[in-house]
């Protein structure tokens, strides 16, 4: 690690004597009163990601009070070491410091199974539940000895290398512990779309024509092939359709899928990708007498709702996702809940994947 890395996650501090030296961080200003309502721990492989982090924890205990443990991990290392540092984010109130969150970073090398899970829950504030965010590929550290200790896990799948590996264990992970809540940002991105979508469908000719449906348009950047998977799983869940036995996946970028109404009709669903596009760029459905668009253009904060009725029209906007990691998780530690809903559809959405 380069010096700046190690200035910028704060003062050095002997494993053994962590606690200790957090006692006199706080005592040496009395201005700042620590708080904590969670345990947020962010793990990650990639090199540099420490530093980064640190500043991604300072964004979200802006709103969200936490006890902050970072690892960063070289598992090529022959050496096994492990290194800590302590530092506090504050936040200012009356032009004073006032609400402080401590955090503890630590660098492990060399194989680390074992030592990854006794640094992360020797350093747990007590009582207070451990919120996981785990960036990159699951992998052999995600053990049952790990997320049988977790109460909500936080992933990208969008970063994934390895996805049907990943998701493997993720689902090995729900089976193993059914209360795990799990946090997948690439569902997170479609939470305003589906929003903006169940909105339109209060209208009620639109609630209508849902029968009627013909064809299902989405266009989304390949980097988030798997949030419009998600998007087309949710909608066609919600609506009651199965994946029909000649649902086709070309198997590179663009996918055509098919599902089954209740009344063994069919709607085709196209997926189509552009490396210009916003994560998701355009839903669109189609139906006999009506059309449903929630569109994005780059660059934009906001969607584009458009209803097209036989007899009326329905143009507005509405807010739109963030394409900020940190805003995503802030705005997901917001809004709690057990995501059972993302649970309901996974088996869906592994059928398009």
């Amino acid at each position: 690690m380069t010096d700046s890395e190690n200035m910028a996650l704060g003062t050095p501090v002997e494993v053994a004597n962590i606690e200790k030296e957090l006692y006199k961080l706080w005592e040496a200003d009395e201005a700042r009163t620590n708080a904590s309502l969670m345990n947020f721990a962010v793990y990650s492989e990639e090199k540099g990601s420490l530093a980064k982090n640190s500043d991604i924890v300072r964004k979200i205990t802006r709103e969200h009070a936490c006890r902050a443990i970072l690892v960063g991990i070289d598992k090529q290392a022959k050496e096994k070491t492990v290194s800590a540092w302590i530092t506090a984010h504050c936040h200012l109130a009356h032009g004073q410091k006032s609400v402080c969150c401590e955090q503890i970073a630590f660098h492990l090398t060399g194989r680390s199974t074992g030592r990854f899970r006794n640094t992360i829950f020797a350093n747990l504030q007590s009582d207070l539940p451990l919120i996981l965010w785990w960036q990159g590929d699951l992998s052999n550290m995600f053990s049952e000895g790990l997320y049988r200790r977790i109460n909500r896990l936080v992933i990208d799948s969008s970063d994934w290398k390895n996805p049907i590996d990943s998701f493997k264990l993720m689902s090995e992970a729900w089976g193993d512990k059914k209360s795990l809540v799990i946090q997948d940002l690439a569902w997170t991105r479609t939470y305003n779309y589906r929003l903006a979508v169940a909105a339109l469908y209060d209208d009620p000719m639109a609630a209508e024509s849902l029968p009627t449906t013909q064809k299902i348009k989405v266009v989304a950047n390949p980097k988030h092939r798997f949030s419009a998977l998600l998007m087309v799983a949710w909608y066609c869940d919600l609506a009651g359709w199965q994946p029909s036995q000649d649902l086709v996946d070309d198997g590179d970028l663009n996918g055509s899928y098919r599902f089954e109404k209740k009344n063994g009709e069919l709607v085709d669903v196209e997926v189509k990708y552009d490396d210009e596009s916003m994560p998701i760029s355009k839903f669109e459905v189609i139906s006999d007498s009506v059309e449903i668009c929630i569109s994005r253009n780059k660059g934009d904060d906001l969607l584009h709702h458009l209803l097209k009725c036989s007899k009326h029209t329905l143009d507005t906007h509405g807010q739109a996702d963030s394409i900020d990691g940190a805003e995503l998780v802030t705005n997901q530690l917001s809004r709690g809940g057990k995501n059972s809903l993302y649970k309901r559809i996974f088996p869906k959405f592994l059928d398009l994947v």
